[in-house]
């Protein structure tokens, strides 16, 4: 009776849905928790490849602690650095809507965690769902100091696909069979390529094909009929790579902590810093069967690490006599480490799961030539080591970018102080070329700069990520800190407006955080400038960071408290 009686009247049924909204949205206010944790920054003795190393690691574990978080929950981390060297940590893809202060990036938004100081972390996750990660972002540190970081939906939200049985987070990386830092000190002195990592790994473990480590290879035990979430992290220094299972396929449904639409395949390919969640059905015999990673490597007579780790995908239905008697592990088939139609079809084939709120009517219109380069030395020098007595550099726009060292970007532009970076980043290339033909060597050094390019509160963006033949093509993995954008196009040699832009999805487009320049190709992105800031975008090959393929983003604050960035704490690193 009551409710006919509302029903009826059409103002108390409109005051009751608004109450209903109401009431929802507080109960999914109080659902939220806070998450406190300690992180200790300290060296751990670990083994691998039958010698032991002293690695920088997250409270001696390797890899690190595992975040999980609902959409909507807090974290507090106090991290106190009792190791040698300086430090931060970034919270790979989380938005930091207007608290620049907790992303990370050493000298952009936060000076560095010196030995023995301490800074609190504190951000909130934002409507965003699914797997991102955390890692050290000071030089080479996050060879060894990176970890999960899980969403799972509100309470009460299910995911888009069947619950799976369970999950399992995946982290792929690299490893040196010595100090990372000083494979990095090395390359800096010499100008030449950083030595390739010895092996990679699966949750810090390399696998059966590796010296000393087939007793310690990671195990996953799944049941026959489970639907298994695998969370992916490619968390591998310098190496996109190749990921599959022996005999089973893959859905994936999610990358960067975005949805997609439903997409199997027997293959993926995940760059740097990206996340793939896929399901896995364990509807095979039961035995034992490998899931496996190795290189996709694009640059062109360039050395690479070209190995491959494992893990193992055991039925927990298998007999004891059928284990002993199943030695063999299947191993899956995975492309050749130059299959760029594979990597192109598996990153093109990604889609939302519905239409998307892309921008149409832009107002930064931005092209930016991205690439290695070669600084000349005019005498022969054991720092010139490079090719043809050269060093290594890399560049967006022809500006080679320059970490400050006294005073982070975002506190000089807080603060007002003036000679730590300019806003003067170029919006297209200073000199147009044939990106992907044969550059004149005039243009092949860039010039040294740490600039940024301001942008509007609010304001439509668009950039078309170019890569350059210089020295090589390759695939640059992208990564824009403070936000997620739209993959609206890709392609092949020079991006030509009115041929390519008609061809964009503007409908459906993945959502991402970082993006692969297709190798002698483009891609273009696009966003709104809605988070207030500095924040970085960089290529997430971590040597061609250290050599300058980076720039920054200083999007200025809009109207009010909520488009405007926060006040610094108190306990922010000071240089």
């Amino acid at each position: 009776m009551q409710i006919r009686k509302l029903i009826d009247k059409p103002h108390q049924f409109c005051l009751l849905i608004a109450l209903s909204v109401v009431l929802a949205s507080l109960v999914s206010f109080s659902d939220a928790e806070t998450h406190y944790h300690e992180f200790v920054i300290q060296e751990q003795p670990v083994k691998r490849l039958c010698r032991t190393h002293k690695i920088i690691t997250v409270n001696g574990q390797f890899p690190g602690p595992i975040l999980e978080v609902r959409d909507g929950d807090s974290l507090i981390i106090k991290t106190t650095n009792i190791a040698q060297y300086n430090v931060t940590l970034h919270w790979h893809g989380v938005r930091q809507i207007a608290n620049p202060w907790a992303d990370g990036p050493e000298y952009i938004t936060q000076c560095p965690i010196q030995p023995g100081g301490t800074y609190t972390y504190r951000f909130t996750i934002q409507n965003q769902v699914g797997t991102l990660w955390w890692h050290a972002h000071s030089q080479w540190l996050r060879a060894t100091v990176y970890g999960a970081l899980i969403i799972y939906p509100k309470f009460g939200l299910p995911y888009p696909f069947a619950t799976p049985n369970q999950e399992i987070p995946v982290l792929l990386g690299e490893w040196w069979d010595r100090d990372p830092m000083a494979v990095l000190q090395q390359a800096q002195f010499t100008g030449a390529a950083p030595n390739v990592s010895d092996a990679y790994t699966i949750n810090g473990q390399p696998g059966d094909f590796y010296r000393c480590s087939s007793q310690e290879t990671t195990v996953f035990s799944v049941e026959s009929g489970e639907t298994v979430l695998l969370r992916i992290i490619n968390a591998a220094l310098n190496q996109e790579l190749f990921f599959a299972v022996a005999n089973h396929k893959l859905t994936v449904v999610g990358v960067d902590a975005a949805y997609t639409k439903p997409f199997p395949t027997s293959v993926i390919m995940i760059g740097p810093g990206q996340t793939t969640d896929v399901l896995l059905t364990a509807d095979q015999s039961p035995s034992r069967y490998y899931m496996a990673a190795s290189a996709y490597d694009t640059a062109q007579n360039a050395a690479f690490d070209n190995t491959t780790t494992t893990a193992v995908l055991e039925y927990g239905s298998e007999t004891c006599s059928a284990r002993r008697q199943s030695s063999q592990v299947l191993l899956p088939q995975l492309p050749a480490f130059n299959d760029t139609a594979t990597a192109t079809a598996f990153t093109a084939g990604l889609r939302s799961p519905s239409k998307v709120r892309v921008p149409n009517n832009i107002d930064e219109n931005l092209f930016f030539a991205v690439g290695l380069g070669l600084i000349n030395c005019l005498l022969p020098s054991p720092n010139c080591q490079g090719p043809n007595n050269t060093r290594f550099a890399a560049s967006m726009n022809n500006v080679s970018f320059v970490f400050p060292t006294t005073l982070s970007v975002m506190q000089a532009y807080y603060q007002g102080v003036q000679g730590i970076f300019t806003a003067d980043f170029p919006p297209v290339p200073p000199v147009r070329f044939d990106y992907t033909g044969n550059v004149n060597r005039a243009l092949w050094q860039p010039v040294n700069g740490t600039k940024v390019y301001k942008l509007k509160y609010g304001s439509t963006v668009q950039i078309v990520l170019q890569d350059t033949s210089i020295v090589t093509t390759e695939d640059h993995p992208m990564h824009l800190h403070g936000y997620q954008f739209s993959v609206v196009g890709m392609g092949f040699g020079n991006f030509n407006a009115a041929r390519d832009t008609p061809k964009f999805n503007l409908v459906d487009p993945p959502v991402r955080n970082t993006i692969g320049t297709p190798p002698g190709g483009w891609v273009a992105i696009r966003f709104v400038a809605d988070n207030p800031g500095v924040w970085l975008m960089h290529c997430h090959i971590d040597a061609h960071l250290v050599w300058g393929l980076a720039m920054c983003f200083l999007v200025e604050n809009g109207q009010g408290a909520q488009q405007t960035v926060i006040p610094p704490p108190q306990d922010l690193p000071q240089c």
